[in-house]
């Protein structure tokens, strides 16, 4: 569900000239949702600084992320769950976020721009960018979006299950996360087909 609009009907033709960049973040977490940005840029309202989400602090990144919800022609914010990455795959999971995120925009771009080797099903011409966010501004705007809503999401279930410390490594395999999940075992939050989380599940089974 995009967060960025109202989900709108597209209209019947692209608007012309307008290109839209997308992106993810958190392919590579053992817990939380995937998230992916679609943000589509104003060239008569320019964004400065705007570059691959990683080569900026996380307070660059706020300050990004609200000129992006303020000056981009049109944003948008769409999610697959943790059951959606267990029952398709990351891969698939991510695509169908991707997808979902460009279903969700108001406008209806003529291009789309993603991040990435590989592109999600679109009835909009599309192309895979490897490096993209470090490439195309737009897709650096969609990178910045993704990053930033989802370590709000990630803070919001450390709230729920804090002896994780989601709000600190926002689900990815640190030390910290390992060891809490050897200590605590899995929470709803985890996703089970990685394997680190599945190893915790089959070593409980045995001692059941």
């Amino acid at each position: 569900m995009s967060l960025g609009h109202p989900q709108l009907p597209a209209p019947s033709a692209p608007s012309p000239q307008l290109v839209c960049g997308v992106d993810e973040a958190g392919r590579g977490p053992l817990a939380g949702p995937v998230c992916a940005a679609a943000v589509i840029l104003d060239p008569q309202r320019p964004i400065a600084g705007l570059k691959d989400s990683k080569r900026l602090t996380a307070a660059q990144r706020e300050r990004l992320a609200e000129a992006i919800r303020r000056h981009a022609a049109a944003w948008s914010v769409a999610w697959a769950s943790v059951a959606e990455i267990d029952r398709l795959n990351v891969l698939q999971a991510t695509l169908l976020a991707m997808q979902r995120a460009v279903v969700g925009l108001p406008l209806r771009p003529a291009l789309v721009l993603v991040d990435g080797d590989r592109c999600p099903p679109l009835d909009i011409p599309a192309r895979a960018v490897v490096h993209g966010d470090g490439l195309e501004p737009c897709i650096s705007a969609a990178s910045i979006l993704a990053k930033t809503e989802r370590d709000k999401e990630m803070r919001r279930l450390a709230d729920i299950h804090p002896q994780y410390g989601f709000e600190r490594h926002a689900g990815y395999p640190t030390p910290e996360h390992l060891q809490a999940l050897r200590r605590y075992g899995p929470c709803a939050a985890h996703r089970t087909s990685f394997a680190p989380v599945r190893a915790c599940i089959q070593k409980d089974l045995l001692h059941d």
